[in-house]
C-alpha cells in the first residue's frame, strides 16, 4: 500500500460503464466534478485526485435496486451492470480530519446519477495516517485487566427494564447483578438522563453498590453508563463517572457523531463503549450504505474501546456471517504494526445456547458476552443464569458438548431446558 494513500473498495450498479462510473467517483471525491474545471491543471490532478486502482465487474441484473430521477429521465436502459470499485485517496486531501475522512470515503457518492446502487465495503489505511488518530485507551487488555478476568469472555448484561427505573430501583439491581458474578453491566442505548433517574442521580447510586461490592470481594464490576447527549453534557457525564469510582461509559456513535466521540475520548481515560444502534440504517440495503468493516474503520479511529457486533443466533435481522466478520474486523489491526484491536460486544438474544456457535464461529474469547434474558430470565434467577454461561464457556473451551456438560452442572441444564424450547 502506498504510505501517502488511503484505499476503499465500493460495490456500484450502474447501467452505465462501471470503468466511467469509476472515473467519475475518483473526481466527485477529490478535485473534480463532472467536467474539467479552470485551475484544474494536469500538475494539480497528478497531486490530489484520487486514483481508480481497479474495476472488478460482476454479474448484471434486470432491475435497478433503487430509483434514479437522472437516469429516468434520461430513460437509460439497463441491464444494471454491477462491479466492485478500488479507489485510493491521496492523505494530503484530507488531513488528520475523521468528518472529512468519512466524507471523502462516503459522502456525495450516495448521490451519483450515474448509480442505482452504491455501498462503501472495506477501508485500508497506511500506519503512518492511523497513527495520526486517537488510540483505544483501554482495548482488550485494559478491559481485562479493569475487571480482573484474566481469560474467558466477559460475561455482561444489560439494565432491564430499559426506562422507568428510578435511580435507587436502578442501583438495586446493578446490586443483585454485581452479586451474581457478572463482569459487565450497561445502560440500554434509550437511557441515558431520563427525568426519572437522571445521570446525576443514578451514577452515584449505581456506584455507591459497585464500590461495595469492589470492597466486599475485591472484584470491580465494569459498568457502561449511557452518556450520549451533546458534547459538553457528555463530558460533564464522564467526569461524573469517574469521580464515583466507575471504569467505562457508553455513546451512541451515530447519534453522536465523530466530532463529539473524538472530543470525549481525548476528554477522559475511561473505557469507551461505542454502541452502534442505527448501523441497520446504514448497512441492510445490500446496494446501499456501509460495511462494517469500513464503518468500525471510522469509529475506531474516533478512539472506541468496544463495537457492537450484535450476536449469533440472536434476534435481529443480521445473518450469523455478518456478526462473525465484524467480530474479526474488530480484531484485526487498521494498519499494519498498530496495536489498536477493540473488544467485540456480542448482544441481542445471547445465551448459554449461542455459546458454542460463537466459540466455533471466533475461536477467541476476548470478547463482552452480553446477555439480557438469559441470565435475567433464567428460572434459577440472575445468579444461575450467569453461572449457566460461563460453564457454557468452559465446556466449549474443553471440546464438551453442552448437553453432556449439563448433566453435572444444574444451571446449564436449566438453560437449555428453558430457554432451548
Amino acid at each position: 500500500m502506498a504510505l501517502d494513500r488511503i484505499h476503499a473498495s465500493y460495490l456500484i450498479e450502474t447501467p452505465l460503464a462501471p470503468e466511467a462510473v469509476a472515473e467519475v467517483m475518483a473526481g466527485e471525491q477529490s478535485c473534480g466534478t463532472f467536467t474539467r474545471v479552470e485551475g484544474e491543471t494536469d500538475a494539480l490532478r497528478a497531486r490530489a485526485r484520487a486514483t481508480v486502482e481497479a474495476v472488478e465487474e460482476l454479474a448484471a441484473v434486470d432491475a435497478p435496486s433503487l430509483p434514479n430521477a437522472l437516469l429516468e429521465r434520461k430513460g437509460t436502459p439497463g441491464p444494471w451492470r454491477r462491479a466492485r470499485v478500488h479507489l485510493s485517496f491521496p492523505v494530503a486531501n484530507i488531513g488528520a480530519n475523521l468528518p472529512t475522512l468519512a466524507a471523502t470515503v462516503a459522502g456525495n457518492l450516495y448521490d451519483l446519477g450515474e448509480v442505482t446502487g452504491l455501498r462503501l465495503e472495506t477501508m485500508h489505511l497506511p500506519a503512518s495516517y492511523r497513527n495520526r488518530f486517537e488510540l483505544p485507551r483501554l482495548g482488550i487488555a485494559g478491559t481485562r485487566r479493569v475487571t480482573g478476568v484474566a481469560q474467558g469472555a466477559l460475561v455482561g448484561t444489560i439494565i432491564k427494564p430499559n426506562v422507568g427505573f428510578s435511580a435507587a430501583e436502578t442501583a438495586e439491581l446493578v446490586g443483585r447483578l454485581c452479586a451474581a458474578g457478572v463482569d459487565f453491566i450497561k445502560d440500554d442505548e434509550v437511557s441515558a438522563d431520563p427525568d426519572h433517574a437522571p445521570l446525576a442521580e443514578r451514577v452515584p447510586a449505581v456506584m455507591a453498590v459497585v464500590r461495595e461490592h469492589q470492597q466486599r470481594t475485591g472484584k470491580h464490576v465494569m459498568v457502561a453508563f449511557n452518556i450520549t447527549d451533546e458534547t459538553d453534557a457528555m463530558k460533564r457525564h464522564a467526569d461524573l463517572v469517574e469521580r464515583e469510582g466507575g471504569s467505562c461509559v457508553m455513546a451512541s456513535l451515530n447519534w453522536c457523531g465523530f466530532s463529539a466521540i473524538q472530543t470525549l475520548r481525548r476528554h477522559t481515560g475511561l473505557a469507551l463503549h461505542g454502541h452502534r444502534n442505527g448501523f441497520g440504517a446504514m448497512s441492510r440495503h445490500p446496494m446501499l450504505g456501509i460495511g462494517f468493516q469500513a464503518y468500525q474503520t471510522l469509529w475506531r479511529l474516533a478512539g472506541v474501546d468496544h463495537m457492537h457486533v450484535h450476536g449469533l443466533q440472536g434476534k435481529f435481522a443480521q445473518a450469523d456471517e455478518e456478526v462473525i466478520g465484524s467480530a474479526h474486523d474488530c480484531f484485526a489491526p487498521l494498519a499494519e504494526g498498530v496495536d489498536d484491536a477493540v473488544m467485540p460486544a456480542f448482544s441481542s438474544g445471547q445465551w448459554a445456547g449461542t455459546v458454542p456457535a460463537t466459540w466455533d464461529a471466533i475461536g477467541r474469547d476476548d470478547l463482552l458476552f452480553m446477555s439480557g434474558g438469559g441470565i435475567l430470565a433464567h428460572p434459577g434467577g440472575a445468579a444461575a443464569g450467569v453461572a449457566s454461561i460461563r460453564q457454557a464457556w468452559a465446556a466449549v473451551r474443553a471440546g464438551t458438548p453442552l448437553a453432556d456438560a449439563a448433566r453435572t452442572q444444574p444451571e446449564l441444564a436449566q438453560a437449555l431446558a428453558f430457554f432451548g424450547r
